[in-house]
């Protein structure tokens, strides 16, 4: 393996959670980091949060135009929050019109539930597949997915990262919103009470009860034929694999969309803590605060866009 593998990556065990990071933790850095409101932009629709989603790649592209190669490497958002774009992209894809563009992009996923067959109904992969349709994946300059069907799922999680890595980091990071108990959320699948630190790249989490449900629910609201063989599989799923709190802050760009309230309503009041949160100054209590409600981690992020809908800020 590769000095990003499982060897050279630091693991920290935490509370039945396994974190991979590339350096020690250091309480105080955390508190260094300038916290920000979160900029949140009101659009019309879920097709218009689409567009705005691939505008953003656009923008992306024309920005490392005079870069060694030009490729430009994005992380997609499953479930809701990213059809709009996917079945954008799926659609230019049958075309050649925008075969350059495509044909510049290293696209990767940020999390999945394992263990898993990769053509389960319920994977995100086979939604991307539907969605995006088969000349987009022959058209892109690479697709990397979580293997969620490996032995050795940790050893699968660095070798995820060592490719992630290999090209350069994250150059668009397309996030979602997840609805917790109690107002709080998370981004990727980084769960409360996960440990997760500001340096863990990616981690290797127990599954909860609530993120399998919301798992579930999401892709029946999004349209997904499930089949009862696939959702016993899913529901027998222990672990979810998830880039972490590092590769977020690492992005060069987050864009944010939320356009599932209605059938996620939790997600408003998730949103609205998100928003409001006085974040603490000190570092301990800084990090409880972001343990408890992972969507925190956002708001010391330096360049995020969020793309909601009306009905993420009704009562």
């Amino acid at each position: 393996m590769s000095a990003t593998s499982k060897q050279s990556l630091r693991r920290r065990f935490v509370d039945g959670n396994i974190w991979l990071s590339h350096d020690a933790v250091d309480p105080s850095y955390l508190a260094s980091l300038p916290v920000r409101e979160l900029p949140y932009e009101v659009l019309p629709s879920e097709d218009a949060v689409g567009r705005a989603m691939f505008e953003e790649i656009t923008r992306a592209a024309e920005a490392k135009a005079k870069s060694k190669d030009g490729s430009l490497v994005i992380v997609i958002v499953g479930g809701r929050g990213g059809q709009a774009l996917h079945r954008l992209l799926g659609g230019m894809a049958q075309t050649s019109d925008h075969d350059a563009l495509l044909g510049r992009l290293h696209v990767f996923t940020q999390d999945a539930l394992a263990p898993l067959r990769m053509n389960n109904g319920l994977s995100f992969v086979r939604d991307f597949e539907r969605l995006l349709g088969e000349d987009f994946f022959r058209k892109v300059k690479s697709f990397t997915s979580m293997r969620t069907d490996a032995e050795d799922l940790e050893s699968e999680l660095a070798a995820y990262v060592q490719r992630l890595e290999s090209l350069g980091g994250i150059d668009l990071f397309f996030l979602g919103l997840g609805p917790e108990a109690g107002g709080a959320s998370h981004l990727c699948y980084i769960k409360p009470g996960s440990g997760a630190a500001y340096n863990d790249v990616a981690g290797l989490i127990p599954l909860s009860q609530s993120i399998l449900e919301h798992h579930i629910n999401k892709f029946k609201a999004g349209g997904t034929m499930v089949t009862a063989e696939d959702e016993a599989e899913c529901r027998a799923a222990r672990h979810i694999l998830t880039l972490g709190p590092a590769a977020i802050l690492g992005a060069r760009r987050v864009v944010q969309s939320i356009v599932d309230a209605d059938t996620a309503p939790a997600k408003r009041e998730s949103y609205r803590q998100l928003l409001n949160t006085q974040i603490a100054d000190d570092a301990e209590t800084r990090r409880r605060q972001f343990d408890a409600n992972p969507g925190l981690w956002l708001r010391v992020h330096p360049n995020v866009r969020s793309l909601i809908l009306e009905n993420v800020l009704e009562n």
